[in-house]
């Protein structure tokens, strides 16, 4: 703990920059309504293209003149969604939570992703540009290290963030990747990618294996739905909510994340054997996408012992039981503050 303490007080000062007001309404694509608390705003990268994240800020602090480059008490957090997803995903019933909790919260779309713009190209980036997007960001709107809290594929570019710091800081030109407070997996492809988790279900769960080949290789999820709640939901999720997170899902990927054959070719990400920055792994007993051993594999990785919530299933921030995840993840961040 006394080194994540000097690392909050040596955070180096940096040039704010505030987020990119526009001068004319952006007309959303997402039909998701904010809650009370919450706000769409839009940071522009080095590029120019302007990244959508919605924030919510603490509740224990609530000041309107309050700048988000000001310190409080607890690490901002930043969330960072994975495939098929964007900022909504977490501010559902997320950043409620944890605003409530007494942390400041950022939820950001990637790039071809929710609100984002999208750049040109069939993909929306690589492992590197959107860990970079997410570093450009940070650098520039907070003046503390934040949690990064990555779901999915998320987690994956979390991943490579955190070995960013470690192994490669760039150029002068380029965004620094910022000392982190923490970070937060969550459901994660492991550091090796998908492709391990894609034999494993040939060899041992065929069935599995199509139905997931076909809900996300073939974007089948979005027509059908039994087959969009076994692969992200659990059972007890009603059909109705199901229906309203699959039409959120439609619309929420403009282009894919990734050309998914040259990032498994630059995986497994690199190792942190010395790494300040703490981890924690978390997963779900229900994942139809995650299993045991991926979620074991990037524990490992970490040299942590992963934590495997019952009764909920991948999308762990927007199933019928999201409290469970939510309050794992709070009693880390409860002594990550001690």
């Amino acid at each position: 703990m006394a080194a994540l303490l000097c690392l909050h007080s040596t955070f180096p000062k940096v040039t704010v920059k505030p987020l990119a007001v526009l001068n004319k309404p952006k007309k959303l694509c997402i039909p998701f309504e904010l809650k009370q608390g919450q706000a769409r705003q839009f940071h522009q990268l080095p590029s120019g293209l302007n990244m959508e994240v919605i924030e919510q800020k603490s509740v224990k602090n609530k000041d309107p003149d309050k700048k988000m480059t000001e310190k409080s008490e607890n690490p901002p957090l930043v969330f960072v969604h994975g495939s098929y997803h964007a900022a909504w995903c977490w501010a559902e019933h997320w950043l409620p939570f944890f605003s409530a909790s007494g942390f400041d919260c950022y939820a950001i779309s990637l790039l071809g992703q929710g609100e984002s713009d999208a750049p040109a190209g069939t993909v929306a980036g690589s492992l590197q540009t959107h860990a970079g997007d997410v570093a450009d960001f940070i650098e520039k709107n907070l003046c503390s290290p934040p949690v990064l809290l990555g779901h999915s594929f998320g987690g994956l570019i979390i991943q490579y963030y955190i070995a960013k710091i470690r192994n490669e800081q760039p150029p002068d030109t380029e965004t620094p990747f910022r000392e982190l407070a923490g970070a937060v997996l969550v459901c994660s492809v492991p550091p090796s990618g998908n492709s391990g988790l894609v034999w494993r279900y040939l060899f041992s769960k065929p069935i599995a294996a199509f139905k997931v080949t076909r809900s996300l290789a073939a974007k089948a999820f979005q027509t059908d739905l039994p087959l969009c709640k076994e692969t992200f939901f659990s059972s007890a999720m009603g059909d109705p909510l199901v229906l309203r997170y699959q039409e959120l899902m439609k619309k929420s990927s403009r282009m894919p994340l990734f050309d998914l054959r040259k990032l498994n070719a630059s995986l497994p990400v690199p190792s942190v054997p010395k790494s300040s920055t703490e981890v924690l792994v978390v997963g779900a007993k229900d994942d139809f996408i995650v299993d045991a051993e991926g979620l074991n594999e990037t524990g490992k990785f970490y040299g942590v012992l992963p934590v495997c919530v019952e009764g909920i299933a991948h999308d762990m921030m927007l199933d019928s039981s999201w409290e469970k995840g939510a309050a794992a993840i709070l009693s880390w961040l409860e002594n990550l503050s001690n």
